[in-house]
């Protein structure tokens, strides 16, 4: 049993409680619909008065409705619930180190618009241009029929999610920036940040393949400009110490070897170095001579896979190493 520091404890607040079985409901709704108030009750062991309660307080929000009856097992056809996707909008911000993505999506995950900002480091400027864009995204997305009910922003390095800061953004030189804090204060909208590996995963957890969203335990590899991993366990998010447990792009790989790039904290012997996309890239430029002159300018991973699907050779060769690496690290 885990030792509670009783100086730093707090009691739930009813309202705390109540707030926590609402989300387990939601959540039922969404991942098991069409479901029926008894099966709800029957699979989180809540009180039938607290699920109807629950459920009445949820349909008046417009986040799920009814959708006729279901099969009788002995007694009174139950009515069947599922989720009101167009109930409310969600807004997803993508903070990487060559661009900004903005999203609007309804509650099933569908997006139903996006912009893409310029690459902005003054934080100041940043925050305004994401919250001009959450503005006219949250305007597209009340003509949808449902209002913008938080906002969710993913960083590339280590966050606080409970307190909303980023702890420390290598690719930016951030350190410990209350970034919920500012954008909430600029768009009067709930606003909760994670690290993109874990953000990626929860994706993947809540709408990806059924392979993905069945299994309780996995591990998501994003190879972005970087690389991290979303650990999940249990179906939940494994954070460990500080929020660090998926930073394994610091890992010691190629010790002795020329990685194509520097890893974001300067190393040249990390993971990152040797098997993110800017790896890929690096090692494709190489293969083509193309340096770092225009030839490099804004070429993306996507473009070299694209070119490797086509058959470009020094392509396939790029990506075959890079994922000799991936492979290392993974391993």
């Amino acid at each position: 049993m885990r030792r509670i520091d009783l100086r730093k404890a707090q009691a739930a607040r009813a309202s705390t409680i109540r707030d926590i079985n609402r989300q387990i409901v939601l959540n039922y709704v969404r991942d098991r619909e069409p479901i029926s108030r008894a099966e709800i009750a029957r699979e989180t062991d809540l009180q039938r008065s607290t699920i109807s309660t629950i459920v009445e307080d949820l349909k008046s929000l417009g986040l799920i409705e009814e959708i006729g009856e279901g099969e009788s097992t002995g007694g009174r056809r139950p009515t069947l619930l599922r989720l009101r996707a167009a109930g409310a909008t969600a807004i997803g911000v993508d903070l990487t180190p060559s661009g900004t993505t903005v999203v609007a999506s309804d509650l099933a995950g569908r997006v139903l618009a996006r912009e893409e900002l310029p690459r902005e480091l003054g934080r100041e400027k940043l925050v305004e241009l994401i919250s001009d864009s959450i503005h006219r995204l949250g305007a597209h997305g009340a003509e949808h029929g449902g209002a913008v009910e938080g906002v969710g922003v993913s960083l590339p390095g280590l966050v606080d999610p409970l307190n909303g800061r980023a702890i420390y953004i290598p690719y930016f030189e951030w350190r410990d920036w209350p970034v919920a804090q500012e954008i909430a204060r600029a768009t009067n909208l709930p606003v909760t940040i994670d690290n993109d590996a874990n953000a990626a995963a929860l994706a993947a957890l809540w709408f990806g393949r059924p392979e993905i969203t069945e299994a309780r335990d996995f591990i998501m590899v994003l190879v972005a400009e970087g690389v991290g991993t979303g650990i999940v366990f249990d179906g939940q998010i494994y954070r460990g110490e500080r929020g660090a447990a998926g930073e394994f792009g610091h890992m010691i790989v190629g010790a002795g070897t020329d990685a194509p790039v520097a890893c974001s904290c300067g190393n040249r012997d990390c993971w990152e170095a040797f098997a993110s996309g800017r790896a890929a890239v690096a090692r494709y430029l190489r293969e083509t001579a193309a340096g770092d002159g225009a030839a490099a300018a804004g070429l993306t991973l996507g473009e070299v896979v694209d070119r490797a699907l086509a058959g470009e050779r020094a392509a396939v060769r790029a990506l075959t190493e890079t994922a000799h690496y991936l492979g290392i690290g993974i391993s």
